[in-house]
């Protein structure tokens, strides 16, 4: 491992100032309401700040604080999160402020230690609210803060290994301002949003250009360092969607799977792609109803799945013949307005716009 010396007091002034004059004006930077403060930082969680932000927004407006997120039924915070993904966070995010009114009176603890025990609150999430809401000096560490300090400091650790995960957690702890952990976290995470980015980084015009270790021995490209892999499964899914005067036959996915708590259609999921009449052919109960056949391969990317979908939508007469596939398979009918409500995978949401069912 490399490890270049910077003083700490010149390193935190620097990427201070800097953030003073290069901050992008964020409502969450405006408050030190813990509540908003945590809101953005699990929206902002694998997300852009560009797309983050008008969701912390409708958050904001439906849900201003943690009894009005709690008294909320999961649906309708799934719904409002629909097109996040990693809904798991939204659930999460609920379960908390059900623990926040229930075992806090609405109040966030003001510890780091006592907010990593919060549902779905990690380091990274309690170090945020602990420093920016109360300035608690304890170092927030994510992808921004990982890069910018293997490549000043030359930490050649693999940051998904837990080695590097520790290492990188004390050297922020041993550089942060503990007059103004705030500022100096949030100068951290937009230096790398904004500066000294993933590709192209801005080196010529930056304020440690002298000092930067992977500058000066050009290894921009080498840090940081994360060797672990993601493997990505193909998954082939056949949804039928199944019309009765109107209204869609739907139904509430189970825990066991992705898109907990969202609402699909009828599923087939087969080992490979196959022909959509052939795999409709299997299910007696469709033979003589109108079946229209969605021609388009839709391809959804999740972290760690690629899905690869088609649609089959049959209209039908009367609903004698499927009955036992509805209590099978718990579906219901839902109406048009009743969809709209619904939470489902940005994946139907698009396809049932593209196909005029919803504006």
């Amino acid at each position: 491992m490399r490890a270049k010396t910077v003083n700490k007091t010149f390193f935190s002034k620097k990427i201070i100032s800097w953030y003073e004059e290069n901050k992008r004006d964020l409502p969450w930077r405006q408050t030190r309401d813990p509540y908003k403060i945590w809101i953005s930082e699990i929206i902002l969680q694998q997300t852009r700040v560009a797309q983050g932000l008008p969701y912390y927004q409708k958050f904001i407006e439906q849900f201003p604080d943690v009894f009005s997120l709690a008294r909320a039924k999961e649906d309708k915070v799934l719904r409002l999160w629909q097109g996040l993904g990693y809904y798991s966070r939204a659930r999460n995010l609920h379960a908390c402020s059900k623990e926040l009114a229930s075992s806090y009176g609405g109040r966030f603890p003001d510890t780091y230690k006592e907010l990593m025990t919060l549902p779905g609150i990690g380091s990274y999430t309690a170090a945020a609210i602990a420093s920016i809401a109360f300035r608690v000096p304890v170092a927030v560490v994510d992808g921004n803060v990982y890069r910018v300090l293997a490549r000043i400091f030359g930490i050649d650790l693999d940051v998904a290994s837990t080695e590097g995960k520790v290492y990188f957690f004390t050297k922020a702890n041993e550089l942060i301002d503990q007059h103004q952990p705030d500022l100096f976290n949030q100068a951290m995470m937009e230096f790398g949003a904004l500066h000294c980015t993933p590709k192209n980084p801005m080196c010529n015009s930056c304020i440690f250009m002298n000092t930067c270790f992977a500058n000066q021995q050009n290894l921009q490209v080498s840090l940081p360092v994360k060797s672990k892999k993601l493997f990505v499964k193909k998954r082939y899914f056949t949804y039928i969607v199944i019309e009765y005067q109107g209204r869609l036959l739907m139904r509430k996915r189970k825990a066991d799977d992705i898109w907990n708590g969202l609402y699909d259609f009828f599923l087939i999921e087969n080992a490979r792609l196959t022909n959509p009449e052939k795999t409709l052919s299997a299910f007696k109960e469709f033979k003589r109803h109108q079946t229209k056949v969605s021609g388009k391969i839709q391809k959804h990317v999740l972290s760690h799945q690629q899905l690869l979908t088609r649609f089959l939508w049959i209209k039908v007469s009367d609903v004698t013949s499927i009955k036992n596939l509805i209590k099978q398979h718990e579906l219901a009918f839902y109406n048009k307005k009743q969809v709209m409500k619904l939470p489902k995978p940005i994946l139907v949401s698009r396809f049932l716009q593209e196909n005029g069912y919803l504006d």
